[in-house]
């Protein structure tokens, strides 16, 4: 399969070949994480990282999988202390990373911007998250976790919070229409999913369901993806207070869902899962955020030429 140079860039570039693939890989990196010890799969290769807004998960994660697998990680660190201050285009600072690297971890405020890195690298581009644009390692890791904690064909999930903003429910929608899904979609009006992605699933025969709060989509859907109403995405912080408490999953909302019930975020999140659903067999989010490492072995190992 193509994956050798290849930018990771969207979903939309991906057949559903391709990301079964991936999935196939990543299950073969997963012992290597899983032990927290070292292969020397990239030994000599260079991983360039920069972020340009903030990240917890996914940056380590790329750290800690390029880590995993022998390779050194080149980390930007703070903007203020590169020459992106002092006034420096990205174009210029991806020719010289480019430079230093085998392949590049992207993210950055502007929706595009990994799209337009591309444009000016020698070596792989990984976007990490544009904007409210794209974020597909994002993607294929949820695709990882529903594969090992749930099912993947014929899933029946329910996408709650914002999915106005979110690019991880915009990449998820589109990847599990390979796999025939069932969409249930809960959101304050304000924040409710695009109409030309609604479109875009039924032109695929997806089914789309809209619900009208959590406690009725839960009964029936086999997976429940919850997101953090993204308060920096708000220009106008007293529209942010109006949808900043709508949504919230507790053990007293759980009462009436599946037993097989699974409990999925892209994290951080602030209070739309209270600390005690974690003691419940529904939370699978910390198993999630753990599958980014896998995922992002099996990315790297991809476009670095080590499997085909």
């Amino acid at each position: 399969m193509p994956f050798e140079d290849m930018h990771i860039i969207s979903m939309k570039e991906f057949t559903r070949d391709m990301i079964d693939h991936v999935l196939e890989v990543a299950e073969e990196m997963e012992p290597i994480a899983r032990s927290k010890s070292s292969s020397d799969l990239l030994k000599g290769k260079v991983l360039g990282v920069l972020f340009f807004e903030p990240s917890t998960r996914t940056r380590m994660s790329f750290e800690a999988a390029m880590m995993r697998l022998g390779g050194e990680v080149l980390s930007l660190g703070s903007v203020d202390a590169s020459s992106v201050a002092k006034g420096e285009t990205l174009a210029d600072t991806i020719r010289v990373v480019a430079g230093y690297s085998n392949a590049i971890v992207l993210r950055h405020p502007m929706e595009g911007a990994a799209r337009l890195a591309s444009e000016f690298s020698a070596v792989p581009i990984l976007n990490a998250g544009d904007g409210a644009g794209h974020h597909p390692t994002q993607t294929f890791l949820d695709l990882y976790t529903i594969k090992r904690e749930s099912h993947l064909e014929g899933l029946k999930i329910a996408l709650a919070g914002d999915l106005k903003y979110g690019r991880t429910v915009h990449s998820l929608c589109y990847a599990l229409s390979f796999y025939g899904a069932e969409i249930t979609l809960v959101s304050p009006p304000e924040l409710s999913m695009p109409s030309e992605i609604i479109e875009d699933l039924k032109k695929k025969n997806i089914k789309v369901i809209e619900a009208d709060s959590i406690e009725d989509a839960i009964q029936d859907v086999e997976v429940l993806y919850m997101t953090r109403i993204q308060k920096e995405r708000f220009p106008d912080p007293a529209e942010y207070q109006k949808v900043a408490n709508r949504l919230q999953i507790t053990p007293e909302v759980l009462k009436n869902a599946k037993e097989n019930l699974r409990i999925m975020h892209p994290l951080p999140r602030t209070n739309e899962i209270t600390p005690q659903v974690d003691e419940t067999p529904h939370a699978s989010y910390f198993d999630q955020s753990f599958y980014g490492v896998p995922i992002r072995m099996a990315l790297l190992c991809l476009v670095m030429g080590v499997f085909e």
